[in-house]
């Protein structure tokens, strides 16, 4: 069974930072792209940051400049650092991976894991 497990969530104030990690855990061959997501109270689930496993990275335009997403293959890991945050940045963040599991043959699949609060102050 894989498992995502995220850390780093937190409150802080406007302006400051923050670093969330997700690591992947259980049996499977490799990660493939690996993201964040995040869902704020009464909107949609939206694409943060995502990265591919050769390091291609892609953000939602609200994020750029302040947030940034890297990976750590050796560790199954994928980190989003937050700086200058906002308000508008509270919101549950999702890590998100496709994974390679060897399961009656090699098959690609989804996974999330249960979620981190961020939580900004003005």
């Amino acid at each position: 069974q894989v498992q995502l497990v995220e850390s780093g969530g937190g409150l802080v104030q406007a302006g400051g930072s923050l670093r969330l990690s997700c690591a992947a855990s259980g049996r499977f061959s490799s990660i493939n792209s690996m993201g964040w997501y995040r869902q704020a109270p009464g909107k949609q689930r939206e694409l943060v940051a995502t990265i591919r496993i050769g390091g291609n990275t892609n953000y939602v335009d609200s994020v750029k400049g302040r947030f940034t997403i890297s990976r750590d293959n050796a560790k199954n890991t994928v980190y989003l650092q937050m700086n200058s945050l906002k308000p508008e940045d509270t919101a549950v963040y999702y890590c998100n991976a496709d994974i390679w599991v060897t399961r009656m043959g090699v098959l690609l699949e989804n996974y999330w894991g249960q979620g981190t609060q961020v939580t900004v102050s003005s």
